[in-house]
């Protein structure tokens, strides 16, 4: 994301996510896993994209409760294709939960009683309103059983047209 919004959404993660489990900035989940022996091909996928696509155009559009979380949901058609030019290229490595279409959104809260999440969607949703979301790039992060490791990060060069 841009960093004014990386910074708003940390600082709702921070404010609401359980501290023992946020181990990981506010992002936008376009894969859950993928092998780690494709991580080099990854990132020269990557690198291929960022360099030829423009920053896709999306919308904070809502927010919504995940059970025991809240999340904001993101609406950008550009990033559901950047992500299906991914998942064509890594068919056959796509687990069971990589497979379909993703709800995009922005976790802000996890793990909690659904009574705490549903006030949160509550709180939140006085004010809300529909903004646009500025998305810069791509990234890759290792999973260590807790702590996290960034893998590579690439930022959206193209031109819009």
């Amino acid at each position: 994301m841009g960093a004014t919004d990386q910074r708003r959404f940390d600082a709702l993660r921070q404010a609401h996510y359980p501290p023992q489990r946020n181990h990981i900035a506010a992002h936008i989940t376009l894969f859950h896993h993928l092998p780690p022996s494709a991580l080099d091909e990854l990132d020269r996928l990557a690198r291929s994209i960022a360099a030829d696509t423009p920053p896709p155009l999306a919308e904070v559009s809502d927010i919504y409760s995940l059970g025991g979380g809240t999340a904001f949901r993101i609406e950008s058609g550009e990033l559901l294709s950047i992500r299906a030019r991914i998942a064509g290229h890594f068919h056959g490595l796509l687990g069971a939960q990589d497979r379909g279409t993703p709800r995009l959104h922005i976790t802000i809260q996890n793990k909690v009683p659904s009574a705490e999440a549903r006030a949160l969607v509550a709180e939140l949703g006085r004010d809300f309103r529909p903004r646009p979301l500025e998305i810069t790039g791509l990234a890759a992060w290792h999973y260590r059983g807790g702590p996290w490791e960034p893998a590579f990060a690439r930022k959206f060069r193209g031109a819009r047209r």
